[in-house]
């Protein structure tokens, strides 16, 4: 690049805009149309991480603002670099996580003319974005930065994507725009109607056996301490989702687990039998309801608080919604409170604690189970530890397991269920947090997905510790062949896996084989107390199932419990 430039490029105005927004990390990958844009970060304060993959990147920059709650960033280049991040985008945009996403573009010049790495990634993106913009005109990226990470963040978070032509980047003496924003016709809701909270009071004191329905939009809005404090007044039952673990405490008397497809017996017991629920951030999505709308809860009155407007009776018919952030109306809940009675619960309670005692989760003490390697993670971890999943039986074994206390130390794919998400998320989650304990519990199909970032944690000297459960299977599908296929198992085996000790050695890191009971806590305890990257692979059988389960389409009810 030329040294002769006198003024602030496309690409220096960009970075000064993200300054402005408080980014001090973008995850990225290089590319021939981003040259200006790596140029001008040698003179930038920002920090960059370099993936080895693109994927890794927008996966990375997922882990980093689940466990921030700030925007995440990340960066790459035309063509298949662009193309790369569909996945990570997909999977923010379902789990209603804020990114801004940077794609490098071919010269605007060139636009429509199927050059070189020319692809119409806004157009491919546009089902899966809140926003996009194709920058046409470097004076604009103040504006549009500023536009990318209030869209980003306010309101129900999501991806938001901007293609950046390389001219753009490269063209110098820019004189940059004014920063004001200019949304029309979008709209944040806050505080929901006063009249329909006072609606849901009174049901709740004339309710007898209520449930609290807590799903990803109480950790996205932290309103995890109004969730408890009205779950200690009204002494409610409470459930959650997957996105919503954390919402109580682990171990919180009121505590009943995750409802749906892998949720606790008592959980989906008490949504099937209640007479109230209070869903709070929740989109009824058929991992919990199976799929069946109008057969779920259906001796209850259902109360949807939501801030999204759309997933109000979108999958199940609701007696009261509230549009608006979840703190806010929570928190309008307790204030309002104190003018109703509260709910007579104690026979609910009795029959929850006979279904608790009835249906409590347990395992095999006698020989290495997913369920031991997890509860002991468990009790090495404290208040701050995160953990990060990949998708399959350990996500589900996890999320039954282990003790999640703060729900922004727990990151996991769950709308769009992505292999391979688990250790860029550790990645990002670990840079975001430098201080913390960040553990990634994944399976060897999953690992292997994007198994390239051990690089980036060897070379930004990251202590992840990784749990790898290896049972030599695509251990979920291998369950589903099971129940549904009369065991005729296809295409499941992996008997092509290497010697994960020796890739992780290979990397710098260190790796601890684990193949009995007895060896279990002495290897936590050693990867635990080792100052660098750790891998540990647990030996596990292939015929560990995740109970319950709900077959799909199958009420919440109909369970398989052995």
């Amino acid at each position: 690049m030329s040294k002769e430039k006198t003024g602030l490029t496309g690409a220096g105005i960009l970075l000064k805009a993200l300054q402005q927004e408080g980014v001090d990390v973008l995850f990225g990958y290089p590319g021939g149309v981003l040259l200006p844009m790596y140029d001008a970060l040698l003179d930038s304060p920002i920090r960059h991480v370099l993936t080895r993959h693109e994927q890794g990147a927008v996966f990375a920059a997922d882990g980093y603002a689940r466990v921030s709650g700030k925007v995440g960033v990340c960066l790459a280049t035309s063509g298949p670099g662009a193309t790369n991040v569909v996945t990570g985008v997909a999977n923010a945009y379902l789990d209603s996580i804020p990114l801004v996403v940077m794609t490098g573009q071919v010269s605007t010049s060139s636009l429509g003319t199927d050059s070189f790495q020319e692809v119409d990634i806004i157009g491919i993106t546009l089902p899966i974005t809140k926003h996009s913009y194709l920058v046409k005109d470097p004076r604009e990226l103040p504006r549009i930065i500023k536009e990318a990470f209030y869209i980003a963040r306010t309101g129900r978070p999501g991806p938001v994507l901007i293609d950046l032509p390389r001219d753009v980047l490269a063209q110098v003496n820019v004189e940059p725009f004014p920063s004001d924003m200019k949304l029309k016709g979008y709209k944040v809701f806050g505080r929901g109607n006063n009249g329909k909270i006072e609606e849901v009071v009174k049901a709740l004191s004339e309710s007898r056996k209520p449930v609290l329905y807590a799903g990803g939009g109480v950790v996205t809005a932290g309103a995890e301490g109004v969730v408890r404090q009205l779950t200690e007044i009204a002494n409610l039952p409470v459930v959650t989702t997957l996105m919503g673990i954390g919402s109580l405490p682990f171990g919180h008397p009121n505590l009943l687990g995750m409802v749906g497809m892998h949720g606790t017996v008592t959980a989906n017991y008490a949504v099937d039998d209640c007479d109230l629920l209070i869903a709070v951030g929740v989109r009824f999505d058929d991992r919990v309801t199976s799929g069946l709308g109008h057969r779920f809860a259906t001796k209850a009155k259902v109360i949807h608080i939501d801030i999204d407007p759309v997933e109000i009776s979108k999958v199940v018919k609701t007696h009261i919604q509230i549009v608006g952030d979840a703190r806010l109306v929570l928190e309008e809940m307790l204030d309002v409170l104190p003018g109703f009675t509260v709910p007579l619960v104690a026979d609910w309670w009795k029959q929850l604690r006979v279904w608790k005692n009835d249906h409590s989760l347990s395992y095999d003490l006698d020989r290495l189970t997913p369920q031991m390697v997890i509860e002991g993670v468990g009790k090495f971890a404290d208040e701050n530890t995160i953990i990060t999943t990949d998708v399959g039986q350990h996500q589900m074994w996890v999320a039954q397991c282990y003790p999640t206390v703060n729900p922004r130390n727990y990151a996991t794919s769950c709308g769009l269920g992505a292999m391979g998400y688990g250790l860029p998320a550790a990645v990002g989650a670990q840079i975001a947090r430098p201080d913390a304990l960040v553990i990634l519990i994944t399976g060897d199909g999953s690992l292997q997905m994007t198994m390239q970032e051990l690089a980036t944690m060897a070379q930004n000297k990251l202590p992840i510790k990784i749990i790898l459960l290896n049972n030599g299977v695509l251990g979920m599908v291998r369950q589903l062949q099971k129940t549904f296929c009369e065991g005729r198992y296809n295409q499941i085996q992996l008997d092509g896996n290497p010697n994960f000790v020796k890739i992780a050695e290979a990397y710098g890191i260190l790796g601890i084989q684990v193949d009995s009971v007895e060896q279990v806590q002495s290897a936590l305890a050693a990867a635990i107390k080792h100052p660098g990257p750790v891998l540990v692979d647990f030996t596990i059988s292939p015929d560990e199932a995740v109970l319950p389960f709900v077959p799909p389409g199958n009420e919440i009810t109909d369970m398989i419990v052995r």
